[in-house]
């Protein structure tokens, strides 16, 4: 009986006979994945239902007032021009766009530290998403030279002499010029004692793994500072994604007339619009895909298929190694660590005040469940838009299939709106809350343990839920947060990047 109460060994047992559970689902079981029209069936009907003052709506889109804090990610003192380089510096980055966008700047910061040339980052293919973009598809590679010419030498491709220095090199064999146990958050000394050596005997070394490789903490403010600079002003999409991220925020500021049947939304922001003043909008980025979903090992409503399916993907992707998965989901949910379903993020913003005259961009992925998953959220915002409805095929096309670069559209749009709230902290949740910071532009940060707790009681009405969202929510809309030790400075750049007035 002692073995039954353990967490470690029931959860063994379990993946052990998952395979053949999910081998013997049948067809009628496997609907079952698609959650439920609602979850929270008493909220939504309450949500649909909700009336909003006039006053309310104004006060929701104000913009934040000045907090008496500015970018200042130049140094005082006039730049000098680098000094001679050590020598050439390689790292190869994986992970998705925004943790590729830190391993950018934390690259260029090492370089720094180093005095070495950086070469342009190598992004690695994600297992994941299978995309090949590299850094000059979604960066404007000569602008971030340009910005940087005065910190550190870049270089696009290395010289003759190295051209042997290539991600295959590194992959057949031990390499005396390949770093791969620098640990994370390594300290300025650390590459100092470990990687400037390489540099000085053969001329260039090539960090890999590399991202969340430099601390955030105990470095010189032009170090911090530096990092800023490249994050906010170095970093540029490609011309190609900020022509698309400009139309989509114009469509949604100025929705085309309806002519007749379909709206049409034309490319450029001169097509026939309605005379009026530009629409507010939100952008929601709804983190909910598969590999999210099985990672957090939280129930989403889905029966007996779903769970035995996310068991076996995280089985068969992480080994079994989800910590989470220890856990109860109402564990789970009132620590806060359970990501918000489309239904939970609409009766969030429902709560908040905003009614069904809201305009909502949609920036997610491929989200699981498919359009069913994220129908209550339609039917509480029928103003919800996304890069499918509201680009052209042929705008499409550049993108298509590649996860980074409509990541990248997802968060130019997501930069450029007047509010902004993820479903789950995440890469692009940390580097948006960041970026806008850095703008004073307002941003829902949700409370995920208090929504953890009150969508657990099944009897909270729906002015009780509005009451606690509420208060909740008052200062977790954009408020500058200073940067707490060990905290990423892309995600709260005050004090090291902003000055106070």
């Amino acid at each position: 009986m002692k073995l039954l109460h353990n967490r470690e060994a029931i959860a063994g047992l379990v993946l052990l006979v998952f395979p053949f559970l999910l081998s013997h689902v049948s067809s009628s079981e496997l609907s079952e994945i698609i959650v439920p029209k609602a979850r929270h069936l008493n909220l939504v009907q309450s949500a649909l239902q909700r009336e909003t003052s006039q006053e309310k709506q104004s006060d929701l889109w104000v913009p934040l007032a000045d907090q008496g804090w500015r970018p200042c990610v130049d140094s005082p003192i006039a730049p000098a021009q680098p000094a001679k380089s050590v020598g050439y510096l390689q790292v190869f980055l994986d992970g998705g766009l925004n943790q590729q966008r830190m391993g950018i700047c934390d690259a260029v910061a090492v370089a720094k530290i180093l005095n070495a040339t950086l070469v342009i980052p190598h992004f690695e293919v994600n297992p994941v998403w299978k995309d090949t973009s590299s850094f000059m598809d979604i960066f404007d590679v000569d602008h971030f030279i340009d910005v940087l010419k005065d910190d550190i030498s870049i270089v696009k491709e290395l010289p003759d002499e190295f051209e042997w220095s290539t991600r295959e090199y590194y992959s057949t064999a031990i390499r005396a010029t390949r770093i791969k146990m620098a640990p994370v958050h390594a300290s300025a000394n650390w590459y100092l004692d470990n990687v400037l050596p390489v540099l000085q005997s053969y001329g260039i070394a090539a960090i890999s793994p590399f991202s969340h490789r430099l601390t955030f903490d105990n470095l010189p403010n032009e170090i911090q500072r530096l990092r800023c600079k490249v994050n906010f002003q170095a970093l540029s999409f490609v011309p190609h994604i900020k022509a698309l991220g400009d139309s989509l925020v114009n469509r949604l500021r100025y929705p085309s007339k309806r002519i007749e049947g379909p709206i049409s939304y034309l490319s450029e922001p001169t097509d026939v619009i309605e005379q009026n003043k530009p629409k507010k909008f939100v952008v929601l980025h709804l983190r909910f895909d598969k590999d999210m979903a099985a990672h957090s090992a939280c129930d989403f409503g889905g029966g007996k298929a779903e769970k035995f399916a996310l068991a076996k993907y995280r089985q068969v992707i992480w080994g079994g190694r989800v910590l989470n998965s220890q856990f109860t989901d109402e564990e789970l949910r009132s620590q806060g660590r359970c990501p918000l379903t489309p239904e939970e993020i609409g009766l969030l913003l429902a709560a908040l005040g905003f009614d069904n005259s809201t305009s909502l961009y949609l920036a997610s992925h491929k989200v699981f469940g498919g359009e069913d998953r994220i129908s209550t959220l339609r039917d509480l915002f029928p103003l919800m838009e996304d890069k499918k409805s509201l680009a052209s095929s042929e705008e499409r096309a550049q993108i298509k299939k590649k996860a980074s670069l409509l990541a990248a559209v997802d968060y130019y749009v997501g930069l450029h709106s007047d509010v902004f709230i993820s479903a789950s902290p995440g890469n692009m949740h940390n580097a948006l809350v960041g970026h806008r910071s850095y703008k004073n532009l307002k941003t829902i940060r949700p409370d995920m343990p208090l929504l953890g707790k009150l969508f657990l009681n099944k009897n909270i009405s729906w002015s009780e839920f509005k009451q606690a969202v509420a208060e909740g929510h008052e200062n977790r809309q954009g408020q500058i947060r200073l940067r707490k030790p060990k905290q990423s400075i892309y995600t709260y750049p005050a004090p090291d990047c902003m000055c106070e007035a």
